[in-house]
C-alpha cells in the first residue's frame, strides 16, 4: 500500500471508496462520505461533512461548519465561507422520502460564497461570482456578478482578483483598480476582455 499523499486529521473520518487529491488537507471532526472526489490542493476545514458522490475541485477551501451534499458539484479554486449552507431538497419533510428528488447545485471556477450565507439547491453559481455573507441564494447567479440579500440579488460585479468593479454603463469597459483587468459592460452580464 502507497503512502497518502494528503493530511488527514486523526478526528476525522473518510468512507472508501473516495478519492483525495495530492496535498489536500483534511482539517478535525470531518466525513468524506464514500464516493467522493476531493481535488488537489484542498483545505477542508473543521467539522466539514462532503456527501455522497459529490465532487470538488482543485484548489477549493472549504471553511468550518460546511456541509456538502449529495447534489452539489464544486469547480477549481472555489471557496465556501464559515458556516454556509447548501441544500439539495427543495421542499423536504422528515416523513416524506425525496432521495430521487435531488436537485444539482453547481459552483463554478473560482466562485465564492460568505459566511453564513445559504444556497438553494437548483442553482448555478457562475464563475468568478461573489455571495455576500449571510445572503440567501434562490436562483442562478451570473459570472462575477457580486450578490446580496434575502433573496440575494445583484448588487455589482466582481473581478476575478476578488475586487469589487466600479459601475459602468452598459457598451463601457470597466477596469479593475486593483489587478488591471478589464472587462466589458452589459446589461445583465460583464465578459473579460482578452
Amino acid at each position: 500500500m502507497s503512502e497518502k499523499n494528503y493530511f488527514v486529521h486523526e478526528s476525522s473520518y473518510i468512507d472508501e471508496p473516495s478519492s483525495i487529491g495530492e496535498g489536500t488537507k483534511i482539517w478535525h471532526f470531518s466525513h468524506i462520505l464514500k464516493g467522493v472526489r476531493v481535488g488537489q490542493k484542498c483545505n477542508i476545514g473543521q467539522n466539514v461533512v462532503i456527501g455522497p458522490n459529490v465532487k470538488v475541485g482543485d484548489h477549493c477551501k472549504i471553511q468550518n461548519n460546511v456541509s456538502v451534499y449529495e447534489g452539489v458539484e464544486l469547480e477549481d479554486h472555489v471557496f465556501c465561507g464559515p458556516s454556509m449552507v447548501f441544500t439539495n431538497v427543495f421542499n423536504p419533510r422528515s416523513e416524506v422520502v425525496r432521495k430521487d428528488e435531488y436537485r444539482k447545485t453547481l459552483v463554478k471556477r473560482g466562485a465564492s460564497i460568505g459566511a453564513n450565507a445559504t444556497v438553494v439547491c437548483g442553482s448555478t453559481i457562475g464563475e468568478y461570482a461573489f455571495v455576500g455573507a449571510g445572503s440567501v441564494v434562490t436562483r442562478d447567479v451570473a459570472a462575477y456578478a457580486l450578490v446580496m440579500g434575502n433573496p440575494a440579488r445583484r448588487t455589482g460585479w466582481m473581478c476575478r482578483c476578488g475586487e469589487k468593479l466600479k459601475k459602468k454603463a452598459p457598451g463601457e469597459t470597466v477596469v479593475c483598480s486593483g489587478c488591471g483587468s478589464a472587462y466589458d459592460v452589459a446589461s445583465d452580464r460583464i465578459t473579460p476582455k482578452p
